[in-house]
């Protein structure tokens, strides 16, 4: 069984609508659903804000690669065109961080893979995968740069005008727990 903490982010077309789509899609395997927070756009290429989210989900079928392909079928429906590196897309779905079930507990995976790098390795310095994170996982840590840390940790080493841009919307993405 696998546990994963995916983030979802649009900026072109319905933002809302592509995520929702994600919502639909994992619906019977979701544990947890953030709030939409809208976000300045991340990497230096100029865009418009972004509509992000976290999901926890969880089945009993599916190995991360699974969870990646999965993610990218997504990205495909919703007509993602991967042209600039952190460009404007109409989904990001990204595999942040996994772990399997197993007898004696749970193992979070780590891959240096670079298909599939578990944990995400820019997730640390990512607000807007941190704050909606801690929102639906508020005990949650996650390994970087040889430490385990809490998000809160993380979180409060980042640039405080970048956490600060992470804004809650009203909007929801029609899950209930």
């Amino acid at each position: 069984m696998t546990r994963v903490v995916l983030s979802i982010g649009s900026n072109l077309g319905d933002r809302l609508a592509h995520l929702r789509s994600v919502v639909d899609a994992l619906r019977p395997r979701l544990l947890a659903v953030s709030s939409v927070y809208s976000t300045p756009p991340w990497g230096g290429v100029p865009q418009q804000d972004y509509l992000n989210a976290v999901l926890v989900a969880e089945d009993p079928e599916l190995e991360p690669s699974d969870w990646l392909r999965l993610g990218q079928q997504l990205e495909q429906a919703a007509e993602r065109v991967r042209e600039v590196r952190w460009g404007a897309r109409t989904l990001d779905v990204d595999v942040v961080w996994a772990a399997q079930r197993r007898r004696d507990g749970q193992v979070v995976v780590r891959s240096l893979d670079p298909t599939l790098t578990l944990p995400h390795p820019q997730a640390h310095h990512r607000a807007f995968v941190l704050v909606p994170w801690l929102e639906v996982e508020p005990e949650a840590t996650l390994e970087a740069e040889g430490a385990v840390r809490s998000l809160r940790e993380w979180l409060s080493a980042l640039d405080s005008a970048e956490v600060d841009g992470v804004r809650r919307t009203g909007h929801a993405l029609g899950w209930k727990a």
